[in-house]
Formats: structure tokens, C-alpha cells, sequence
């Protein structure tokens, strides 16, 4: 009887060198599908000053009318004051005013300051996630524009009769309101200043990138061919 002899098949280097190229790309494509961003380069100093600035053109007016709400006619005749009607609702309105003025002010920080681009976790709806730069830029452009518009006719201040105010008022209050003039043409500095640091720039040359592939090396000598 003739015996046949059926030889096991002989494990080839073929199969592991397949499964090291494997497993070597599939690190590089982890490595790799993360897309690579330059950071976000600081804010420039005159960015920085110009931020600060613009609170601070709000406070005197925003001071003044907090004196109206303590009684104090600031600027006014006796006569002027009383039409103000600086109670009830009034005084509500004068006090909600400069806290609101003051506190969009103060939003313009964010634009050179990291919480103007990750909230804190506290903020509603917005709290810990970033925010989109475009919907920064527009919002801060718009308002820059807004406010541009609405205090300009401030510069003419002194060319409008105001028979409700004493001279001396009517000077000093023209100059309390007069930096409200430049809150505008600061927050539009400001936010071309954001909108130049967050356009995507290509990663500094050097670092890993998708389009460069990570050195492979040759299995071969590890996994000679067999016959």
C-alpha cells in the first residue's frame, strides 16, 4: 500500500512581515488623522492696552448717570433734573444702563484673554466649549460698527443747545461722554487684531504633518524570505 505523506505547510515570513506593516500603519494613520494647527499666537501688546482702554472709556458717563441715581443733579438746573424723573423706574433704568454699558465693555477683554476663546464651565450654554473665531469676529465687528455710529454725533456735543443744563454741566458732562466717541474704533482694532492671530496658518515647517508620511523601516532584514 502505497503511503502518502501530506507535509504541513510551512509558516512563511510573509505573514508576520504583514502584520508589522500593519500595525506600523496603523500608528502612523493615528499619528496622522489628527489635524495639526499652529497655535494661537499671543496678542500683541497695543491689542492688550487697547482691550483695557475700552472699559474705561464707559466709566465716567457710567459714573455720572450712577450720580443721578443718588439725587445729584450732575450738570443740570434744578428744572432738568426734575424732568428726568431719576425714580422709580427711572432710577432703575439709569442703574441697569451703567452696569450694561460697563459689562459690554468688559466682553471685550475676551478678545485677548483665553476665556474669550474657551468659556468658563459656569457660562451658560457656552461654558468649556470653544467658540468658533468667525462667530467672534462678526459679533465684535458689528458691534464695533454699532457703536461707531451711535456715539459719533457725541464729537458735536458742544455745537447742540442743552437750555436744560447749567454751562459749567454742559462742559463737563461733554467731556465725561466725549471717550465713548473711541469705544467703537477700539473694539474694531481689537477684534482685526483676533481675526489676524486665529486665521489657519499651515504648521511651522518641521512638525508632523498628514501629508508627511512617518519613516517606515525595512522588515525585511528582521523578516527574511523563506522558499
Amino acid at each position: 500500500m502505497r503511503t502518502t505523506r501530506i507535509q504541513g505547510r510551512r509558516p512563511t515570513a510573509s505573514g508576520g512581515r504583514a502584520d508589522s506593516i500593519g500595525r506600523v500603519t496603523s500608528n502612523q494613520s493615528k499619528h496622522t488623522g489628527t489635524a495639526h494647527r499652529a497655535p494661537t499666537p499671543p496678542p500683541p501688546r497695543w491689542a492688550v492696552r487697547a482691550a483695557h482702554l475700552i472699559p474705561l472709556t464707559v466709566l465716567p458717563s457710567g459714573l455720572w448717570r450712577l450720580a443721578l441715581a443718588c439725587g445729584y443733579p450732575g450738570g443740570y438746573t434744578r428744572q432738568g433734573f426734575d424732568q428726568l424723573h431719576v425714580h422709580g423706574r427711572g432710577l432703575v433704568y439709569v442703574v441697569a444702563l451703567s452696569v450694561l454699558s460697563e459689562g459690554l465693555a468688559l466682553l471685550a477683554l475676551g478678545l485677548v484673554r483665553p476665556w474669550g476663546e474657551v468659556p468658563p464651565r459656569w457660562v451658560p450654554f457656552m461654558g468649556g466649549r470653544p467658540l468658533r473665531p468667525r462667530a467672534v469676529v462678526g459679533t465684535a465687528a458689528a458691534g464695533a460698527v454699532l457703536l461707531t455710529l451711535f456715539w459719533a454725533p457725541l464729537l458735536w456735543w458742544w455745537a447742540i443747545p442743552h437750555p436744560d443744563m447749567t454751562p459749567a454741566g454742559r462742559t463737563v458732562v461733554g467731556f465725561l461722554y466725549l471717550p465713548l466717541v473711541a469705544w467703537g474704533p477700539l473694539l474694531a482694532a481689537v477684534t482685526a487684531s483676533y481675526h489676524r492671530r486665529h486665521r489657519r496658518t499651515p504648521a511651522p515647517a518641521g512638525s508632523a504633518s498628514a501629508s508627511t508620511p512617518l519613516p517606515v523601516a525595512s522588515l525585511d532584514a528582521h523578516h527574511p524570505s523563506r522558499p
